[in-house]
């Protein structure tokens, strides 16, 4: 099991008292017990195939890419043979994960770059990653932090924005600034895990539209509950 979170010591927010601070402690402590060991969900045997997959997953399930992905890995197990695979290819291959076009270019980019400047290999920075098509800092925190074990930033989806807007962890709306009052308030250690709990949470008791909260042990530190 992971080391117990501790809330890091600078707080720029007035209203982070130290009451504010202690129920953040709780709800960390309490995904830890939840979620001691949870990891990616987006199935992926190296750097690329997670990427790709990533990539993919913008406003679609986990679950539709990897129904997905075993197909087109199996067509282009490597960026050199992707970056010279056809458009209308590889989006008949993507086609059910939605704005199939639009994710099929920038595969396509993506992989075309990482053979002319990376040499076939995923970078692991994220100056580097962020020059790649289709990559912004999310996917970026995905990569160094799933594929390289690189505690860089939170990953914020849809999932971390609305359960920590919901716990009160944020309240901001820009991915960018809840990310960085979330890594004010965990530990840099666990910033990878803690994106993996919220995500699971998500998925299974704190849905989007109607979370079960009579169901969830957090019920009772949750401004939002309903």
């Amino acid at each position: 099991m992971p080391a117990r979170t501790r809330t890091q010591g600078k707080i720029s927010k007035p209203r982070r008292t130290q009451a504010y601070l202690k129920r953040v402690e709780r709800i960390l402590t309490e995904l830890h017990r939840l979620y001691p060991e949870v990891d990616c969900a987006l199935t992926h045997r190296n750097p690329y195939e997670l990427l790709t997959a990533t990539i993919l997953s913008a406003q679609c399930t986990d679950e539709t890419v990897n129904k997905v992905t075993p197909a087109l890995f199996a067509e282009y197990p490597e960026p050199a043979l992707l970056a010279r695979a056809s458009q209308a290819s590889v989006e008949k291959l993507i086609y059910s994960t939605g704005f199939y076009r639009n994710k099929a270019k920038n595969i396509r980019g993506m992989a075309k770059r990482l053979v002319e400047e990376y040499g076939g290999e995923v970078p692991a920075t994220m100056a580097e990653l962020l020059t790649l098509p289709g990559v912004a800092r999310k996917t970026a925190n995905v990569l160094l932090g799933t594929a390289y074990g690189r505690p860089e930033g939170i990953v914020v989806d849809t999932h971390v924005g609305r359960i920590s807007l919901r716990l009160d962890m944020t309240r901001q709306k820009d991915p960018v600034k809840i990310e960085t009052e979330l890594c004010e308030l965990v530990s840099q250690e666990d910033w990878i895990w803690f994106s993996h709990a919220l995500i699971w949470h998500g998925r299974g008791v704190c849905d989007a539209r109607r979370p079960r909260c009579a169901e969830c042990t957090l019920q009772a530190l949750c401004p939002g509950k309903s």
